[in-house]
């Protein structure tokens, strides 16, 4: 199946100053941005062939692929002053880059790339700055079997902060960690069908207006994760993804831990 990443926002909470015009899936986790981890997680279950809706600092996404250094992340025999690599990350890839706009909303980006979905029935579509180790095929094969015009991942509440129920008299009736309460969120992982169209207008949203409005018509399905998500909207939340890979703490990268387990 194809996948739609959406790599063209601003991601003003990630930049460091007025000049860093680094669009924030290309912000590193260990050797490599965040787009390629989400890349990688997808390519680990077949599914090859993205689309990268690209807008604000897009320059950064395509110089990246374009000197791609398959080094980085492969072992690799040098003999005779060449590179023989041992394995290869993006070898079977096949990546469109399309220029959607540096102001579009992402149901405007999506509407964009329609083209380049070739008809498909169903395709995938992320964020690209959000980690997980959510099981994907088991995502795609409990949405095909549902009449449904978009699944969309959910997750617990994030938040630390907690919640105080209050009388009318100010005495406080009980304290709730946000994480406890009957609450999802959007995880950002979403499985999709050529009906979503239907529902984005010119420079809508695909989650307020396409999901929303699906969610209306019965025709919008979650699936529930409790596993590993993490996002990174901010500098803190990139430095602890970062810090946990570099300690070998990277739950996301489901490629190590299925070919570990094959070897083993």
């Amino acid at each position: 199946m194809k996948v739609v990443l959406f790599c063209g926002g601003y991601g003003m909470r990630m930049r460091s100053g007025a000049a860093d015009d680094v669009p924030k899936p290309m912000a590193m986790v260990g050797p490599r941005p965040l787009i390629w981890h989400v890349m990688r997680y997808y390519a680990h279950f077949g599914h090859t062939e993205f689309i990268l809706c690209l807008g604000y600092g897009a320059h950064h996404i395509k110089d990246f692929f374009l000197n791609y250094e398959e080094t980085t992340s492969n072992d690799f025999v040098l003999r005779g002053g060449r590179t023989e690599l041992l394995s290869t990350d993006i070898s079977d890839w096949t990546i469109t880059f399309a220029q959607t706009g540096v102001e579009s909303p992402i149901g405007e980006r999506l509407r964009r790339v329609r083209h380049h979905l070739d008809g498909d029935e169903m395709f995938l579509a992320n964020y690209a700055d959000v980690l997980t180790d959510a099981p994907l095929p088991e995502m795609i094969d409990k949405f095909a079997r549902r009449d449904a015009g978009a699944s969309m991942m959910v997750v617990p509440p994030q938040s630390s902060f907690h919640c105080v129920d209050l009388g009318d008299d100010g005495l406080v009736g009980g304290i709730t960690a946000v994480s406890e309460l009957p609450l999802w969120e959007n995880g950002g992982y979403f499985v999709l069908r050529q009906e979503i169209f239907d529902h984005i207008p010119e420079n809508g949203d695909l989650v307020a207006d396409g999901c929303a409005q699906l969610a209306k018509r019965g025709r919008l399905v979650a699936h529930q994760h409790r596993g590993f998500w993490k996002p990174t909207d901010t500098v803190k939340e990139r430095a602890a993804l970062d810090a946990a890979y570099a300690r070998g703490d990277r739950p996301w990268a489901v490629w190590e831990r299925d070919s570990a387990g094959a070897r083993a």
